[in-house]
């Protein structure tokens, strides 16, 4: 067992049809997760995941409940044949945008019903916003933050996410993404890559669902968590409830440092993480963070065959 390590739980965009059937038929833990979201939730979220249709699966309101659950079966698969470090010190969790709330659970903070009802809402939320007030999103390929800054700058697009270097998202209106991606290509990206969601997500355009959401963290109990939680919207630990709902709050209209998180856990020592649920976005940009860090994923049966 490595004396530092840090869990990793994905974040929305990573879905597809048939995500945790295999663990749900394989584990025991982890069909009482799916089971505990289809009750939690009034509706069956497996099926969602098992069977689809797609474009009901891609509805940010099902899709981020549909993660969440994905990601803690495979946690809770994981535990079932790996036993955590004891000292909580050297453990560390953090999730891409969504999957925070994936890392708040796993970290003993929030408790999955109470974390898979508050994703539906923030999924609906965000739909309404992005209906109000119609938006894009760019990943830019190539393109240092320097570079990203000035061209927000310059067009009004705004820094969404800063994943790994040389792989940053921008959101803003239709006209903004569009001057923005027109300059971007002109100032040296790589590639400029528009991206498949409903609004511009982690920008101002959020601010009205973060307000709403606010109102939702206040119905549920927020703990200490039991490890290491590393924030989005800081790149720093965060521990007490209060400092872990106002970054909830903040998160969903901040921009998402996670190249910067990332550092933070490294700089402590880490360098084994794995990664929890669909896809293996995470791995990809840490190989680009740091292409020394060992990262394995927890997605399927066969990835717990061995045991930790």
């Amino acid at each position: 067992m490595p004396e530092n390590i840090a869990y990793l739980f994905a974040g929305q965009g990573s879905q597809y049809i048939g995500m945790g059937k295999d663990l749900y038929e394989a584990f025991p833990e982890a069909k009482a997760v799916f089971d505990k979201a289809d009750n939690a939730l009034g509706f069956s979220i497996s099926k969602l995941c098992f069977e689809g249709p797609q474009e009901r699966l891609t509805q940010t309101d099902n899709c981020q409940p549909a993660i969440l659950t994905m990601s803690i079966a495979a946690w809770e698969a994981y535990k079932s044949v790996s036993p955590l470090p004891v000292n909580p010190l050297t453990r560390y969790a953090a999730g891409l945008s969504l999957g925070e709330y994936s890392a708040l659970v796993a970290s003993e903070s929030i408790g999955f019903e109470d974390a898979v009802r508050l994703v539906r809402c923030r999924g609906k939320f965000m739909e309404e916003e992005a209906a109000k007030k119609p938006g894009k999103m760019a990943s830019l390929i190539g393109l240092e933050l320097a570079a990203a800054k000035k061209l927000c700058a310059d067009t009004g697009a705004e820094i969404a996410n800063i994943n790994s270097p040389g792989q940053i998202v921008i959101s803003g209106g239709p006209k903004e993404i569009e001057e923005a991606q027109k300059l971007a290509q002109e100032r040296g990206a790589k590639r400029v890559i528009v991206l498949d969601v409903s609004g511009a997500f982690h920008s101002s355009f959020m601010k009205g669902a973060a307000l709403k959401l606010a109102g939702e963290l206040d119905k549920i109990k927020i703990n200490k968590p039991k490890t290491n939680f590393i924030s989005n919207v800081t790149a720093k630990p965060a521990d007490s409830p209060e400092e872990i709902k106002a970054n909830l709050v903040k998160q969903v209209a901040a921009s998402v440092l996670w190249e910067d998180s990332m550092r933070f856990i490294l700089s402590k020592g880490v360098k084994n993480f794995i990664e929890f649920g669909p896809n293996k976005v995470l791995k990809s940009l840490m190989r680009r963070i740091d292409a020394d860090a060992q990262v394995r994923n927890v997605e399927k049966k066969e990835d717990l065959a061995g045991g930790g």
